[in-house]
Order: C-alpha cells, then structure tokens, then sequence
C-alpha cells in the first residue's frame, strides 16, 4: 500500500478552507522569514504560501539577508510578533551559522508559534497538554488516523531524535489514546537494522540517502520516510523505496508523502493560531 499524502493533504485543505467561515472579519495571515537565498528554503516557503492561498488564507513574507545580525533578526521577528494582523509566525529553517536557532524561535509568541518548537509548546506536548504540534510529526500522526493504522500495544521505533521530528513524534506516539510502545533510536544506535526490524511502525528522519533498505524492515511493517536529501535537484528520502515498498504493508513516497502533510498541518496550525487570539472554540467546528 502506498500511504499517499497528498490525498489527505488535500481533504485536510477542504476541511480548514471551510472552517474560515467562523472568521467572517478576520483575514488569518501566515508570516514567513526567510534568512539567506537558499534555493531549497525559498521552494519550501513558496510552497507554504500557495497553499495557505489555496485553503483561503492571506500570507506575508519577509526577505533578509544572509548577513542579518542576532540583533536585526530579533527586531524582525518582535515586529511580527506585535502585529495583530499577523496570527502565525514561521521562520525557515536552517538559519546562518551565526544566529542562535533557538533564541529566535523563543522570540515567537507561544499562540504564534505554528512550527511548534518553542519552550513552552514543546513543555505542553511533553505534559500531554499539547498545543501547537511540531507540523511534521503532526502529519505522519494524521496519516497514520486517515489511514487506520493499528497503534495501540504496537512497536514504533523512530530513527532521528531532532526537536524538530525525532523527539516530538516519540512523544506523540506514546501518548494515552496512541498507545505505542516507542523506541527513539539514533546514530549510536547498536545494530539499528536489527533494531528497525522489529517495528511494526517505522519512521526516519534522519536525512541519510536511502539508509533504510530492505534488510531494515519486516513484511508487517507501516513505514513513513521523513528524510529529505537533494541531490542534483531531485528530493530523496532516507528509504529505498523501490525496494521497500514491495515487502511491507505499507510506506510513502518521496516525494509524496509526508511532505505535503507538513504542510497542511502548518495551515491547521495557523488555524488554531487564529482561534487562540480571538478566543474562538475548537468546539464550534
């Protein structure tokens, strides 16, 4: 089974585009900030722009330079941050060397914070009290309910243990509801195949050309590709899909696949965004 994630994405879209009905005045608006002219950086931002357009949303952007100071950058993001206009604040990663990541994350409001890796939305999903969601491991959540996939008692073992994926998908696995039983493995891993082939789900986030083969995966298994390299100007993924996707149960491509459900789930961060700054209740959906 190929765990297609642009399908979802796209019924993801609907169901937000409808919802703005409950905001008849208010123009929610995504800002992103881009530091630096990476090529691969300004075809994620883009991207997120078209679809916040697509589901209805108004977007802004802000174009910095690649030798922008702590300081300046700090300026920006407090600008953004204190405009009511603005509901959602993104800033693309990765930043230059010489800025401190985290510092400017920590600049963004925790009701602004779409990417979810402030202190204090990190500190809620560890608390089981989650606001805003890290968007990519949100998403394999989302395929993993659109498509049905048993969770309860079931092994996950997640390769990576960035704060961007690795460590909030452990958490959101193991959470009461999901139930998994989650292993977080990494580069010191020993024997990381052996490892890999006991999960019934897997996920990779890792960044490392096709590092999960065959030999890493078990017929039953239900395997999400989170890893993205570009190489020559193609996208590839940390799994061998060609050789993969026979053998398993199920596994999305890449591209294809949990890409475009980080997207939608930044837009349904935005959303809630929204609602937290004008008090609107999930429960009026």
């Amino acid at each position: 089974m190929i765990i297609d994630g642009k399908k979802v994405a796209i019924e993801m879209r609907k169901r937000i585009k409808s919802q703005l009905e409950q905001f008849p005045d208010i123009h929610i608006t995504l800002a992103t900030v881009l530091v630096g002219e990476n090529p691969a950086s300004q075809l994620y931002v883009g991207k997120k722009h078209k679809e916040a357009h697509a589901a209805g949303m108004q977007s802004k952007h802000v174009q910095l330079a690649a030798s922008i100071s702590q300081q300046q950058l700090e300026a920006e993001i407090d600008a953004l941050a204190a405009d009511p206009q603005v509901h959602a604040i993104l800033v693309q990663l990765p930043l230059p060397e010489h800025i401190n990541k985290q510092a400017i994350i920590e600049r963004i409001p925790a009701s602004k914070d779409v990417d979810g890796l402030g202190a204090v939305n990190m500190g809620k999903l560890l608390q089981g009290n989650k606001q805003m969601v890290p968007c990519t491991p949100l998403g394999v959540m989302k395929l993993i309910q659109a498509y049905a996939i048993p969770t309860r008692g079931r092994h996950a073992v997640v390769v990576g243990r960035s704060s961007l994926v690795g460590l909030p998908q452990s958490l959101l696995l193991a959470e009461k509801g999901i139930d998994a039983t989650v292993t977080l493995a990494h580069s010191r891993t020993e024997d990381l195949a052996a490892v890999c082939r006991s999960a019934d789900i897997l996920i990779s986030a890792v960044g490392s050309p096709h590092i999960i083969t065959r030999d890493f995966v078990k017929p039953e298994a239900m395997v999400f590709d989170v890893g993205v390299t570009r190489q020559q100007g193609r996208i590839i993924g940390d799994v061998d899909f060609d050789n993969v996707e026979p053998i398993v149960a199920g596994v999305t491509p890449m591209p294809g696949g949990t890409g475009p459900m980080t997207v939608a789930c930044l837009l349904e961060n935005t959303l809630l965004a929204a609602r937290l700054q004008h008090a609107i209740p999930k429960a009026q959906q």
